[in-house]
């Protein structure tokens, strides 16, 4: 039987996911198998190797991306993981956007709550 639990993230964008993965200090490995209990595998597109063996992927299902691990051998809280991945995903898709727009940042404030709010403008 299979240790392995999934959760859906809202992410559709790989290479925006890799990006974010790596700038939240994780070394991220492509298309590999993610490990868990006894040895058992599971395929993934992007994999966090733990020292401990007990690994975290994403992989693509449909038009996004849902985390995979074995969470009781991982020993992380799979909330704040993911909680931490998803923010650093949708400021970077942000920025993106805003700058494809023609928009300038013209403020960020990292409220008490953990919120990121950021003001854009544009000159027209």
């Amino acid at each position: 039987m299979s240790h392995f639990t999934t959760i859906k993230v809202e992410i559709k964008n790989g290479q925006t996911l890799y990006r974010c993965l790596r700038e939240l200090g994780y070394q991220v490995e492509e298309n590999t198998t993610v490990r868990g209990y006894q040895k058992q595998t599971t395929q993934a597109d992007y994999v966090i190797r733990q020292k401990n063996g007990y690994d975290l992927g994403f992989r693509r299902i449909g038009d996004s991306y849902e985390l995979v691990a074995d969470f009781w051998g991982a020993r992380i809280n799979p909330e704040k993981f993911v909680q931490d991945v998803t923010q650093k995903y949708a400021y970077k898709t942000l920025m993106t956007s805003v700058e494809e727009q023609g928009f300038q940042v013209e403020e960020e404030q990292l409220l008490a709550d953990g919120t990121l709010r950021v003001v854009v403008g544009k000159w027209m």
